[in-house]
C-alpha cells in the first residue's frame, strides 16, 4: 500500500488510516499508565494507590513542557514544510529537542530536593506521605525521557512515519508492563517497582526516537544544526500554549478534585477518581489521537494555502467526532462496571461508588471530542491564542467553579458532574470561534 503523506488529498478512509496509528499510540500511552494503576491497586495496597494518584498530577504538570514544545513545534514545522522551508524546519526541530532536555534536567534536580514537602502540600499524611515521597523521587528521575516521549509523539506524523511512532509507543508500553509484573508481582517492590518500570518504559519511548531522528538517511525530518531564534521559540510556545494549558489544567483540576474528595469522603474518593482518570484517558485518547494525527495535515495545507483541502479535512473531522462521541459515551456507560472492577473489585462499597461516578462522568464525552479538536485545529492553524482560550475554558476555568459550587447544590454527585458542565459550556465557545474565523482561514 502506498505511503500516505501530509501533502495528499484525503478521503474519509484515507484520513482515518493516516490518523489511526497516532490514535492507537495515544491510547496505548494511556493504557500503560493504566497498567501501573492496576498493579499498584492490586499488589501495593490502598495507601500506595492513593499516593500514586496524589503525585501523578504534579509529574504531568512538570512533563507538560514536552507537550508545549511538541504541539507548538509540530504546527510550525508542518507549516514550514508546506512553505518549502525544509531546512529551517529541521533546525527549529533540533533546537526544540535541546531545550526540552535542558528544562527537564533542571526541573528534575529541583523536584528531587523538595519532594518531601511536595507530598505534604498535596495533602498526603502518615504512611501515604512516605509512599508519595518515595514514588515521586524515583518517578521524577525519568522526567527527561518522559518529556522527550511526549515531544516526539507529535513529529512522527510530520515525518510521514506515524506507524513508527505507534511501534515505539507500543514497545515502551510493553516494556513498562513487563517491568510492572517483574518488579511488583515477582519482586514485591511496591511503588518502587511501579516507578522503576515506568522509567524504563519512558526511556524506550523517549530515547529511541532521539536516536532515530539523529540520522537523516531517507528521512524528511531529522536533526540538523539547531536554531534558537527567540522569535521562533516564542511562536512555538504560543502555538502550543493550548495543549500546555490543557495538560496543566487537567493536572491542577485533579489536585482540586483530590482535595474536595478527601474533604467529602476521604481516600476512597481519591481512589475512585483515580480509576475514572485511568479509564477516561483511554476514551479521551481517541479524541486526542485523531486531533494530533491530523494536525500536521492541517498545518501543511494552511502553509501551502490549499483552502479546498482545509475544507475537506475539517468537514470529515466533524463527521468523525460526531460518530466517535456517541459511540465512546455509550461504551463507557455500558462498561463502567467491568472497567471499575479491574481496579477496585476488592471493595464492594468503593466499586459501587466508582461505577456510579464513572457513568456520570462519561456524559462529558458527548462534547469533549469537539472541544479537543477545535483547540488542536487552531493550534495547527498557528493561532495559539484562540486554541489556548478554548483549552483553558474547557479544562480549568469552568471546572474550578463547578467542582466547588456543584457539591454544595447536589452533594457528592455534583463533583462528578463538573466536567459535563465544563464541556457543554465550552462547546458553545468553540462553535463561536469556528464560525467567526471561517473566512479568515477558509475551512468552511
Amino acid at each position: 500500500m502506498q505511503q500516505i503523506r501530509i501533502s495528499d488529498n484525503f478521503t474519509f478512509g484515507k484520513l482515518l488510516r493516516f490518523a489511526l496509528p497516532t490514535i492507537i499510540m495515544v491510547i496505548f500511552t494511556s493504557l500503560y499508565g493504566i497498567v501501573d494503576g492496576l498493579f499498584v491497586s492490586n499488589f501495593a495496597g490502598d495507601g500506595a494507590f492513593a499516593a500514586v494518584n496524589l503525585f501523578l498530577p504534579i509529574f504531568y504538570i512538570a512533563g507538560s513542557i514536552g507537550m508545549l514544545l511538541g504541539s507548538g513545534g509540530c504546527a510550525l514545522i508542518a507549516k514550514l514544510f508546506g512553505e518549502g522551508e525544509d531546512n529551517s524546519a529541521r533546525r527549529v526541530f533540533t533546537g526544540l529537542i535541546i531545550i526540552v532536555t535542558g528544562i527537564g534536567a533542571a526541573i528534575t534536580l529541583t523536584a528531587v530536593w523538595f519532594m518531601p514537602k511536595i507530598a505534604i502540600l498535596l495533602g498526603a499524611s502518615g504512611e501515604t506521605a512516605e509512599l508519595c515521597t518515595l514514588y515521586g523521587t524515583i518517578m521524577i528521575c525519568g522526567l527527561v525521557p518522559f518529556m522527550l516521549q511526549s515531544f516526539f509523539q507529535y513529529f512522527f506524523a510530520v515525518a510521514d512515519r506515524p506507524k513508527l511512532g505507534l511501534f515505539i509507543t507500543v514497545a515502551a508500553g510493553v516494556t513498562n508492563a513487563i517491568g510492572d509484573f517483574v518488579f511488583m508481582y515477582a519482586f514485591k517492590w511496591g511503588v518502587t517497582g511501579a516507578a522503576v518500570a515506568t522509567i524504563i518504559g519512558e526511556c524506550v519511548g523517549g530515547v529511541v526516537p532521539l536516536v532515530w531522528f539523529f540520522s537523516k538517511k531517507g528521512k524528511k525530518l531529522y536533526m540538523a544544526k539547531p536554531s534558537f531564534a527567540p522569535k521562533t521559540i516564542g511562536k512555538v510556545c504560543a502555538n502550543g500554549s493550548s495543549e500546555f494549558f490543557t495538560s496543566i489544567s487537567v493536572s491542577l483540576i485533579s489536585i482540586i478534585y483530590n482535595f474536595q474528595l478527601l474533604k467529602y469522603i476521604g481516600e476512597a474518593g481519591v481512589e475512585a477518581y483515580g480509576v475514572i482518570m485511568y479509564v477516561s484517558s483511554v476514551f479521551v485518547g481517541c479524541f486526542m489521537g485523531y486531533a494530533v494525527g491530523t494536525s500536521p495535515i492541517v498545518g501543511y495545507h494552511y502553509g501551502a494555502e490549499n483552502r479546498d483541502e482545509l475544507k475537506n479535512v475539517f468537514k470529515k473531522s466533524m463527521l468523525f467526532y460526531a460518530i466517535a462521541s456517541v459511540v465512546l459515551t455509550a461504551l463507557s456507560i455500558a462498561l463502567a462496571t467491568p472497567l471499575s472492577m479491574i481496579f477496585v473489585s476488592y471493595d464492594e462499597e468503593l466499586l459501587s461508588l466508582t461505577v456510579k461516578a464513572l457513568r456520570i462522568f462519561s456524559l462529558s464525552f458527548l462534547a469533549s471530542g469537539f472541544n479537543i479538536y477545535a483547540s488542536a485545529f487552531f493550534t495547527a492553524l498557528n493561532n495559539g491564542v484562540i486554541s489556548a482560550v478554548i483549552s483553558i475554558a474547557r479544562t480549568l476555568a469552568i471546572q474550578v467553579i463547578a467542582v466547588y459550587v456543584m457539591p454544595l447544590m447536589f452533594g457528592l454527585n455534583g463533583i462528578w458532574c463538573a466536567p459535563i458542565a465544563s464541556e457543554l459550556s465550552c462547546i458553545i465557545l468553540s462553535a463561536v470561534f469556528i464560525i467567526t474565523n471561517r473566512k479568515k482561514y477558509g475551512y468552511l
